[in-house]
């Protein structure tokens, strides 16, 4: 296989409940959220940065408000939970939601706008979350 599974990412209130693929190739985003390489674990200390597509698995980000919880599973169980602090579109290059965080934080982004016909948007819809 070309990838694993690394985490189990869930939203009780939305009934989402997705498997965290580790990298960001074409080929495993076709099947879930990647896991960019380079940002923490998720669960782990730091910025974990998870990425997917607008249109599939993070169609569910256009709903997801501030104060909403989710929960990451690591590979040995354990779960982290987080609470969203920040909802924001930003331009593709915008490269500080990629930025180590010094506490636990889930960083979420897919293409924006989600309705867009098009793939390559310029913009990119950024879910903030800390641990709860």
């Amino acid at each position: 296989a070309d990838t694993r599974p690394v985490a189990r990412l869930t939203v009780p209130s939305r009934g989402v409940s997705l498997y965290v693929l580790e990298g960001t190739s074409g080929r495993s985003l076709a099947f879930g959220p990647g896991h960019v390489g380079g940002t923490a674990l998720p669960g782990s200390a730091g910025n974990s940065v998870i990425v997917a597509h607008r249109d599939t698995h993070f169609a569910f980000l256009r709903d997801l408000h501030e104060d909403e919880e989710i929960a990451v599973e690591d590979a040995h169980g354990r779960v982290t939970r987080y609470r969203v602090r920040e909802v924001a579109v930003v331009g593709k290059h915008e490269t500080r939601v990629l930025d180590p965080a010094d506490s636990p934080q889930l960083t979420l982004i897919t293409c924006w706008p989600f309705d867009a016909v098009q793939p390559g948007t310029s913009q990119r819809f950024v879910v903030i979350a800390d641990r709860a």
